[in-house]
């Protein structure tokens, strides 16, 4: 399955297959996580600290304290896997 991997940290973005961005130290489901549930979505470069998930699983923030930025990557990650569903021809698809 191709998929749009975006780095919460830096914004990084790459359409790669699960196990190719697995290997390449990509934090994301299927292999890191499950799709639905707020987890960090990080490239290779970047550590768990910087991701929606730190603020509010360790920092203890809430939901109104996220700022858009934030709060658009927890739209995305709850559309998952549709939202970063990738068809054939390099495009974001639908299921």
């Amino acid at each position: 399955m191709r998929l749009r991997h975006i780095c919460e940290a830096c914004g990084t973005e790459a359409i790669l297959e699960s196990e190719v961005a697995f290997t390449a130290g990509w934090d994301y489901p299927p292999r890191m996580g499950q799709f639905g549930v707020i987890g960090p979505r990080v490239c290779p470069n970047y550590a768990i600290n910087r991701t929606v998930w730190w603020a509010l699983a360790m920092e203890g923030y809430t939901a109104d304290m996220l700022n858009p930025q934030q709060q658009a990557v927890i739209a995305r990650i709850q559309a998952e896997p549709a939202s970063i569903l990738v068809d054939g021809n390099g495009g974001a698809g639908t299921c």
